[in-house]
């Protein structure tokens, strides 16, 4: 299938989007749409995007959210970079923005602007608070899962702990999309627009309503992850044979069975002080520490395999990079090439995740590999009516590039 074919077959096709977006938040929303078939024209300042250049844990940024995509590069703070912006907003579906409050609404490209020049546009505010007393918070990931009780539950007593990845960022997202695209099929029966609003910490809070629930339907406070109460008797990570480290559990009395039958535990199966899950819960620090000197010099292979064999819930402890060669990801092409745009690698070909999700039997792929900074401006302003000459002219007064 051509790649013209494959983006009309998409479920957004048809769609435009114009993002003014940065860091993680605002890209994501806008590479969900992208990977559904939505064009997405990312307007970037005459610098770039500051992702496109971060170190550490934040290289990867730029090209994991912005595969998909067009680059335009505008001087906003320019008359004819703005003028090329209200034109490029004119014809959108959508406009998704995760400025600061304030910061669109100076240039005229706040949703009561925009929305009069094109009362079908769907607008896209992502920001770190829905209003409200806390809506001029300067908002980061790591700030709302401390403020949000994320990091009380990941992290030990005393020890608040952030998630090991952009958790509220990416999801902050993906629900920017959801409403954007709810917003679309309302339009479709109304003929007007909207403006759809998510926000960190409200999505924070949205993570951790489970254990909210926890505490209003028991009166108990739930203890941080790594000192819960589990549910279940056999469900941690064990260290094994060499130091290896592996996650298995049983979480039914039919699982404890097999289990024991498996790894030939007949006194553990025959002790009626572990007959039901609930009498082993309460014996759990005992019935660890037993099983953790049973297992310890054991293989993680071998208990891999044997727990595959019978369906019983493992898990090895992979690292992030290990993925790259997980065989599940290999077979079933959740891993697809892009070209990287920037830094010392520009130019070559990295692997990157695809949207976790199939259509019709088929993953959402790569149709655009992530952009260099200004990729489509000429193209672009070309559709909006610009000349050579104009182009010519403002990009020597750099008002775009």
């Amino acid at each position: 299938m051509s790649a013209a074919a494959e983006e009309k077959r998409l479920p957004l096709a048809g769609i435009r989007v114009v993002e003014f977006t940065h860091m993680v938040m605002g890209p994501t929303c806008g590479m969900v749409l992208a990977d559904l078939g939505a064009e997405v024209i990312k307007v970037e300042p005459i610098g770039g995007d500051r992702t496109r250049h971060l170190l550490g844990a934040g290289a990867g940024f730029f090209p994991m959210f912005n595969r998909n995509k067009k680059s335009i590069a505008l001087d906003l703070r320019h008359p004819q970079g703005l003028e090329a912006a209200l034109r490029l907003c004119a014809t959108a579906d959508v406009v998704a923005q995760n400025f600061r409050p304030g910061t669109m609404d100076k240039y005229g490209l706040g949703y009561a602007a925009l929305g009069k020049l094109n009362p079908r546009l769907v607008y896209v505010n992502h920001t770190g608070f829905l209003p409200g007393p806390y809506e001029h918070r300067t908002a980061l990931d790591e700030v709302v899962q401390m403020m949000g009780g994320l990091a009380y539950m990941t992290g030990r007593p005393g020890d608040p702990l952030r998630a090991g990845t952009s958790v509220n960022d990416i999801m902050g997202g993906m629900f920017g999309a959801i409403g954007a695209m709810a917003a679309l099929m309302q339009r479709a029966q109304t003929g007007k627009g909207q403006e759809v609003q998510s926000a960190l910490f409200e999505n924070n809070v949205f993570l951790v309503g489970q254990h909210m629930l926890q505490y209003a339907i028991t009166g108990q406070a739930a203890a941080p992850m790594p000192e819960r109460i589990s549910a279940w008797a056999l469900y941690d990570v064990f260290t094994v044979k060499d130091g290896e480290q592996i996650f298995l559990a049983a979480v039914s009395d039919a699982q404890w069975t097999v289990f024991c039958d498996a790894l030939g535990f007949d006194d553990l199966k025959a002790d009626p002080a572990l007959r039901t899950n609930n009498d082993r819960v309460r014996l759990r620090p005992t019935l660890l520490a037993d099983l953790r000197r049973r297992l310890a010099d054991r293989p993680a292979a071998e208990l891999s395999a044997i727990f595959e064999a019978r369906g019983l819930p493992f898990a090895p402890i992979v690292r992030p990079e290990d993925l790259y060669e997980d065989p599940h990801l290999k077979a079933t092409g959740g891993l697809a090439d892009i070209r990287l745009p920037d830094g010392e690698r520009a130019g070559q070909t990295a692997q990157t995740t695809l949207f976790p999700i199939t259509l019709d039997g088929r993953r959402l792929g790569v149709r655009l590999d992530p952009p260099t900074l200004g990729e489509h401006t000429r193209e672009l302003l070309a559709e909006l009516g610009y000349a050579d000459a104009q182009m010519a002219a403002m990009q020597a007064e750099s008002a775009v590039a």
